[in-house]
């Protein structure tokens, strides 16, 4: 039986002769500004673009290869969201972020995901111009929020009440 000390004396050797080819020292590519918020946006509209299609009672349906099974049709604008996968890791940041408003907006109200996609895109395309053109990034958060609890007020109330 051997002792666990042991087993890690011989182990040792054995390790740190492999430990530059077992460890990989990846690079981090970081971006920052504008050339960030471009790739940002373009997978903001890429994923925004797949899903608007679906738009209404009018709106058309889409194919979704699948790596398993036969391909899945759908006017489900988060089916067609959650199938959209960028290779490029900036514009993939973009569209997740639209993911994600589409997952919650199907997890709260069942349905509307096309819809706030494309309200997303066009709160993230306001939102990058203004910081392009020198705005604070926090007083937009605060005043797109300000918006939010105002027209959500307007909805659930109507116009009778004030503010």
């Amino acid at each position: 039986m051997l002792r666990l000390p042991t087993v890690l004396r011989q182990m040792r050797p054995v390790s740190r002769a492999l430990a530059p080819h077992l460890t990989r020292a990846y690079a981090k590519d970081v971006k920052f500004g504008a050339d960030a918020r471009a790739l940002m946006l373009q997978g903001v509209d890429l994923l925004a673009d797949a899903v608007a299609v679906t738009m209404g009672p009018k709106g058309r349906t889409v194919i979704i290869e699948q790596s398993w099974g036969s391909p899945k049709v759908t006017k489900d604008g988060v089916t067609v969201a959650k199938s959209i996968d960028l290779k490029d890791k900036y514009k993939n940041i973009g569209a997740k972020l639209v993911q994600d408003v589409a997952n919650n907006t199907n997890e709260e109200a069942g349905d509307g995901t096309t819809t706030a996609t494309v309200l997303a895109r066009s709160i993230a395309k306001e939102g990058f111009e203004k910081i392009s053109k020198g705005a604070n990034p926090v007083e937009i958060r605060r005043g797109t929020n300000v918006f939010i609890s105002l027209f959500l007020k307007i909805l659930l109330f109507g116009n009778k009440t004030s503010f």
